[in-house]
């Protein structure tokens, strides 16, 4: 091996000291086997007594570490002859130049057992004898420079001579004791002796050598999106250290800290050495930067909570130093103690493995106060994990604390035990391991150290589906940059009647582009009309196999591909009007899904399913979004809410909530000078508003000419604007159904249902109508007189639905309305809702607009998660905007 490691290299200039090399590597291996024979020695002796002392166990690990050296230092004091002879016989000429080999270089093996001392009995693992350690330091610089150069010219170990450099190859981990016995720095000792070192040889830096890039803002294996922390400030990377990150044992800052002036240490990847590596010192980035006042998180595993309870423990003094002082007696680490005012409680955590020692310690101490009930009970929780939150910059920031627990809080995380020091540099909250990485992720994303993850599902693929699929893919990079939210569509579902589900596959690297996406989509299924031709590259085929795949099930499985245990936020869009796909609604909930909802089939559905959706939300504190049930793309709802939650009083709300009869009965009885007030607004609006003139395949004078109801029903067929069937439409179940949602907000639906409603309304079909072209003749016979019978009158008929909160009374009418009534005048494929209130009641307030539409919905649908992500997240920079197509932010 020795051989190799010297090379056998063929180059002129290492040809030169081929002789000094087998010398080299001759002297190398008399000392590893001189050794290596004294080691078996001293294993002998202790296989012969049968006796094994840490002494001996010391000095035998030590051995690696002093071979190592002296390798290291050989091999590159080779290196340096060898450069240093190129160098000479390129500036043979006598052409100077600044290279570095100008002067030699000489490294000088150096066994830290010469230099640093250490106090074994000072404490468990040895102090530093600093002044002794320094002293020996300037004597062995003093022998290896007359040793090198001839004499010794300089006490300071960082001074060059003339003749050259001189370098030190010291061993790690390796010490001396008081009494010059061999001996180690334990655990990390390696690292440590460098810092012991710089602080010796008064160092500008430190740099410790490892195999990761730095310090993490949290576990890379735990939380995917944790960074390298390029600053990182000595308190802070104690408290990480000390909470499970490994990069650096918190003695070894110790020496660093201790230097006048203190020393950075700098954490370089040795696989990985241009990459910056983070720098420990006395600033952070999170004095810069307020809004990231924490650094990172950490955690400990493997950990259990201890309970000691009771009302005999209030006022009395002396129970915490018995406490406390019986798991001292008993070796026990205390890792975290929290106590309330009221002094009716203790709680600290310790190791599982220490656990049930503990307890018993504990009851046979208060064996007497057990016994006469003064304390109650003495509880041990585990496995448990502590998760602490870590940074300079929370001393004096508000608002720290309720961020960190309302993290948790919102990733439905059970707190078992909180601690804080009063420093703030700290705060450590203990809960069950099973939900660690989730709480990680959590906090991780909540103190903005990497962008919330929200795992989508999309059911029903048709067009509100297809719309949204596009609008959550146009705008990802949008929501990654202004929200940092990253959205990743993981299944996709075309219909309740589908058997195949499009997943997301997980991914073993890390990747922006890990959503599925409309092509993906497209491809794997064969093409949708509503989504464009297939891409048909190789390179695209291949992305596609490694993302996504179609694997077996309907709706009863999808949430299984959504939801995540690590997830604080998983949602599942439902664009259907799927009855059987409404009833899986509260299965969703109870898993901690949230829903975001077109499909307002569950919320008008049997009284059971509606109030088990209002307890579930309130006892698994998932979402339940439902503005686009009503209104479409309308804030019906949220308005609604709004005038309640501000105190006014809701007398009334009508409109017509029904865009297909919207549309049918605007064509049938067109207002007269509809599109005199439709040319105006275009001119006055200078290009704002723009008539729509897609809303008819015939659309020139739609707006002035009537048409009979089959020709406009099936208009509004064509243009999409119908439920799955029209005859929901025209028997009122629709409408009832919207109807029932507004109902359930008032508190009004507990006497009605879809069914009763329908029965006490206005209905243009019987009951037991099953088909519309049933009926079509008879309702153009019947809707050519009504429309007749209004205008003689200067009105014309419109579908118009309303809620008396009064009364009570909920009912659908096919009214006559004024031509000029906001009813009347109303665009065709709008939706209108006024609100008579206590504060709007000559003057109702009203909401009206294009409800249909898929860009419209689907908008609406996405305005609903960021709303979500607002309220869950807390504010962040930009606002979402709807147009006439799709959604775009706005930074």
């Amino acid at each position: 091996c020795l051989e190799a490691l010297f090379g056998n290299n063929n180059d002129s200039s290492v040809l030169l000291f081929k002789a000094e090399k087998s010398k080299i590597v001759d002297e190398l291996k008399q000392v590893i086997a001189r050794d290596i024979t004294d080691i078996r020695d001293i294993l002998k002796t202790v296989s012969l007594m049968k006796w094994q002392a840490k002494r001996i166990s010391e000095l035998v690990s030590g051995y690696g570490e002093t071979w190592s050296a002296q390798i290291l230092s050989a091999l590159l004091s080779m290196r340096a002859k060898e450069r240093f002879q190129l160098w000479n016989e390129n500036n043979s000429d006598g052409n100077e130049n600044s290279s570095s080999y100008s002067s030699h270089h000489y490294f000088r093996y150096i066994d830290a057992r010469r230099i640093i001392t250490i106090d074994e009995d000072a404490i468990k693992d040895g102090a530093v004898c600093w002044d002794i350690s320094m002293d020996n330091m300037k004597n062995v610089y003093r022998e290896e420079s007359t040793a090198t150069f001839g004499s010794s010219s300089s006490d300071n170990p960082n001074s060059n001579t003339s003749n050259g450099t001189m370098h030190f190859v010291i061993t790690g981990y390796v010490a001396s004791n008081t009494q010059a016995v061999a001996t180690t720095l334990q655990r990390d000792g390696s690292d440590y002796s460098a810092a012991i070192m710089g602080r010796l040889l008064e160092s500008i830096l430190i740099a410790i050598w490892t195999d990761v890039d730095g310090v993490l803002s949290a576990d890379p294996r735990r939380v995917p999106h944790a960074y390298v922390l390029p600053e990182v400030s000595f308190n802070e990377a104690m408290e990480l250290a000390y909470f499970g990150a490994k990069v650096i044992h918190p003695k070894t800052m110790q020496p660093a800290i201790m230097g006048d002036p203190q020393i950075p240490i700098y954490i370089k990847n040795t696989f990985n050495s241009s990459f910056r590596g983070s720098r420990i010192f006395t600033s952070s980035t999170t004095h810069t930067d307020r809004d990231r006042c924490v650094c990172g998180f950490s955690s400990i595993d493997n950990m259990a909570m201890i309970n000691v309870e009771g009302s005999g423990m209030v006022g009395v003094k002396g129970v915490a130093r018995r406490l406390f002082g019986t798991l001292e007696t008993i070796g026990v680490n205390v890792v975290l103690i929290s106590q309330a005012s009221s002094e009716h409680s203790i709680t600290f955590a310790t190791s599982r493995k220490q656990a049930e020692g503990a307890k018993v310690a504990i009851e046979d101490e208060f064996h007497k106060e057990i016994k006469q009930s003064h304390i109650t009970s003495v509880d041990v929780v585990s496995p448990c994990s502590i998760i602490a939150a870590v940074g300079d910059g929370m001393h004096f920031t508000t608002g720290v604390a309720g961020r960190f627990f309302s993290a948790l809080g919102g990733a439905k995380i059970n707190i078992l035990a909180i601690s804080q020091g009063s420093n703030e540099r700290n705060i450590s909250a203990v809960v069950f391991e099973d939900e660690s990485t989730r709480a990680l992720r959590a906090v991780h994303e909540a103190f903005r150290l990497s962008n919330t993850v929200v795992r989508v599902g999309i059911v029903g693929m048709n067009e509100i589906g297809a719309s949204l699929l596009k609008l959550l893919e146009t705008q990802r990079n949008k929501w990654r940059e202004t929200f940092e939210v990253e959205l990743q569509v993981c299944a996709v579902l075309k219909d309740g009647m589908s058997s195949e589900i499009l997943v997301r596959q997980k991914s073993r690297v890390r990747s922006k582009n890990d959503s599925l996406t409309v092509s993906m989509y497209n491809f794997v299924t064969g093409g949708s009309s509503l989504l464009g031709a297939p891409a048909s590259s190789v390179s695209f085929q291949d992305s596609v196999a490694n993302v996504a795949k179609l694997q077996p099930g309907g709706f009863d499985v999808i949430s299984d591909f959504v939801y995540s245990e690590v997830c604080a936020h998983n949602i599942i869009f439902d664009c259907t009007a799927d009855e059987n796909i409404g009833k899986k609604h509260i299965e969703w909930l109870k898993r901690g899904i949230h829903i975001v909802t077109a499909n307002n089939t569950a919320l008008s559905g049997p009284k059971e399913i509606r109030d088990e959706i209002k307890n579930t939300e309130r006892l698994k504190k998932t979402s339940y979004l439902r503005e686009v049930t009503v209104g479409g793309g309308l804030p019906v709802i949220s308005t609604l809410r709004a005038l309640l939650n501000s105190g006014d009083q809701i007398c009334r709300m009508d409109g017509i909530l029904s865009v297909t009869m919207s549309y049918v009965m605007h064509r049938i009885a067109p207002p007269p000078g509809f599109s005199d007030c439709s040319r105006f607004d275009e001119i006055s609006t200078q290009g704002a508003y723009r008539d729509d003139l897609s809303m008819s395949p015939s659309h020139e004078g739609m707006n002035s000419k009537s048409c009979s109801f089959s020709e406009a029903m099936r208009e509004a067929v064509a243009l999409g604007l119908t439920e799955e069937d029209p005859i929901k439409d025209v028997n009122n179940e629709y409408t009832a159904r919207c109807l029932m949602v507004l109902a359930r907000e008032l508190g009004l639906d507990e006497k009605y249902d879809v069914s009763k409603i329908q029965s006490v309304s206005d209905s243009l079909v019987k009951k037991d109508v099953k088909s519309y072209s049933d009926i079509e003749a008879d309702l153009d016979v019947l809707m050519t007189k009504r429309v007749s019978e209004a205008a003689a009158n200067g009105n014309v008929p419109r579908h118009v639905s309303s809620i008396d909160v009064q009364t009570g009374e909920i009912l659908i009418k096919m009214v006559d309305v004024p031509q000029n009534h906001l009813f009347a005048t109303l665009q065709p494929s709008c939706e209108c809702v006024r609100f008579f209130t206590q504060r709007h009641k000559t003057y109702p307030l009203i909401i009206q607009g294009p409800s249909a539409g898929p860009d419209s919905t689907a908008s609406a649908l996405l305005a609903e998660l960021l709303n979500l992500m607002r309220k869950s997240e807390g504010s962040r920079p930009g606002e979402i905007s709807r147009t006439n197509s799709s959604s775009f932010l706005i930074g």
